[in-house]
């Protein structure tokens, strides 16, 4: 059973920053790709930011110069530095991974649960 969860969400004033964690867990042979999607409310969800296995990054333009994807290996953990934070960027944020594990051969897109940041003063 492979799962995500995510953590490190919270209230936090403009300009402010956040560091969102997403670990998996469970019988993780490979992941070739970690995304980060938000959703604010009445929006529709949006694709942040992801890292593939190579190590290459990609981010929307509204968050590029100010939110950051990596990753630990070692500790199957993708993290989203956000920086000057503004209210805009208050949203649910959800990590998204493609994962194969020791008992198949192809990859299954696993979801964490999604945690709130919220940018307010």
């Amino acid at each position: 059973q492979v799962q995500l969860v995510e953590s490190g969400g919270g209230l936090v004033q403009p300009g402010g920053s956040l560091r969102l964690s997403c670990v998996a867990s469970g019988s993780i042979a490979g992941i070739r790709v970690t995304r980060w999607y938000r959703q604010a409310p009445g929006k529709q969800r949006e694709l942040v930011a992801h890292i593939l296995s190579s190590g290459s990054t990609n981010y929307a333009d509204s968050v590029k110069g100010r939110f950051t994807i990596s990753r630990d290996d070692a500790k199957k953990t993708v993290y989203l530095q956000m920086n000057r934070l503004a209210p805009e960027d208050t949203a649910v944020y959800s990590c998204n991974a493609d994962i194969t594990s020791y008992y198949t051969s192809f990859y299954t897109s696993y979801w964490g649960q999604g945690t709130q940041v919220t940018v307010s003063s």
